[in-house]
């Protein structure tokens, strides 16, 4: 079989290789430290967020308001290796340049600062609104090492924190934690919260290991366990982490999405991100028939096909327009992740995309493109960066993986297995960096 393919190749300074002899830089501020040398250093990524020192995994708190995307993430700055976390903080207009801001969370008498969300509460319905404005609020996991190490299960646990001033300082609550560990259970954490309008609550989607927990609050501050989900379904490889739950729609269908990242378990070894496409009522999520047959006996639908897309959750409170949602990943791997060769810093994020349901004869599926910031990226058949995140077939495939390369690339081949494919166009772009 022939096949006729249109590519878009996009010559980015290679992935975890800075660029040389291009625009001088001037400079970076890491999170409550002095400048440092810039982002020419080696192996570093030109065209996604990094953080300027420091160990960096999860994004966390994603959230858009007053003209802002707030980008928090897991974060230890006194090493290249995982340690205390905190929550790191970076603000952006476009999604594609970023401005480091100081430390958001940093660790306590109840535990490192472990993941999670944050929201708008446009309503002030957790009491911590001033002059009028609503809070933004962040909700995260507790992990106590101390008990941890002292052999307890019961070492997470959920709470929250607020800003009243554009999420440049926040205040814990005093009352925390808000979801105290009762089960004695481990692994419970990364709590994903959103606004369910037609039951007028807060809903927060929670791994608990092998499952999810979903809950129920009025104010943030109390909450109720509803349901459960996800023990017979998809693939229980390794430990089901960070989840998210929205809604999407589709022509005249309203459908939502739940996503689960999965570590161990990924479709091509590592970490990986599953989706489920079915209905919430506000309290059970429920498989959509044409879904359920594809996620029973350890099967999984996956919503990136590479190893290095891990973590990665939606925007709370973009405005809506389409019923997309925009996606950001951890592009790393804790299988290698601390044994990269990298100086000063540790990880990055994968570009920001952006999520659509389309209906396919298989039911309905989830499509990825770069965010229409990103524009130049896109083609409708194929496109590929240096950096290693492919989209194909209109964002219905997608692939992200990461590669330390010890020179510059120069070639580029392609080849096919299994058949015969000819190339009837290609474009080469070199794009500017997104750091001065």
């Amino acid at each position: 079989m022939i096949k006729n393919i249109l590519l878009h190749f996009l010559i980015l300074c290679p992935l975890f290789y800075g660029c040389k002899g291009k625009e001088p830089s001037t400079g970076a501020s890491a999170p409550n430290s002095a400048p440092i040398a810039g982002y020419d250093d080696p192996h570093r990524p030109q065209f996604h967020f990094s953080p300027a020192i420091g160990w960096m995994n999860d994004p966390n708190g994603m959230v858009f308001y007053e003209g802002e995307y707030h980008l928090f993430y897991q974060f230890y700055p006194d090493s290249t290796v995982w340690g205390p976390m905190h929550w790191a903080h970076a603000v952006s207009k476009d999604m594609v340049h970023w401005e480091h801001l100081p430390i958001a969370l940093y660790p306590d008498s109840l535990g490192y600062i472990f993941s999670g969300s944050a929201v708008v509460d446009w309503n002030n319905t957790s009491g911590f609104g001033r002059d009028g404005k609503p809070p933004l609020v962040a909700i995260y996991t507790y992990h106590n090492m101390v008990a941890e190490k002292a052999g307890r299960k019961n070492y997470q646990s959920q709470a929250i924190a607020y800003s009243n001033d554009l999420g440049r300082s926040w205040t814990k609550y005093p009352g925390n934690p808000v979801i105290p560990n009762t089960t004695n259970l481990p692994d419970i954490r990364d709590p994903k919260v959103i606004w369910h309008e037609d039951s007028r609550q807060w809903v927060m989607a929670l791994a608990v290991r092998d499952h999810l927990q979903i809950w129920g609050s009025k104010d943030l501050k109390s909450w109720v366990h509803l349901s459960d989900f996800g023990k017979e379904h998809g693939t229980h490889k390794g430990v089901w982490e960070c989840p998210d739950l929205f809604p999407m729609s589709v022509e005249d269908a309203a459908k939502w999405v739940l996503l689960v990242n999965i570590n161990p378990g990924g479709p091509t070894g590592g970490s990986g991100n599953q989706y489920f496409v079915g209905q919430f009522d506000g309290k059970n999520f429920t498989l959509d028939a044409d879904f359920a047959p594809f996620v029973k006996d350890e099967k999984a639908v996956w919503l990136d096909h590479g190893s290095d897309n891990y973590a990665g959750v939606t925007w709370s409170d973009v405005p809506k327009s389409d019923g997309r949602r925009l996606f950001l990943g951890w592009m790393s791997n804790w299988d290698y992740a601390t044994v990269v060769p990298t100086q000063l810093w540790r990880s990055a994020i994968t570009l920001p995309r952006t999520l659509e349901l389309k209906k396919t004869p298989a039911g309905y599926r989830v499509y990825s493109l770069p965010v229409k910031e990103l524009e130049t990226l896109r083609t409708q058949t194929f496109k590929l960066t240096a950096s290693g995140e492919l989209f194909a077939d209109n964002g219905a495939t997608v692939m992200t993986d990461i590669f330390f390369p010890k020179e510059d690339f120069k070639r580029l081949s392609l080849f096919s297995e299994g058949g015969k494919v000819h190339i009837s166009k290609g474009s080469v772009y070199q794009l500017k960096r997104i750091w001065k």
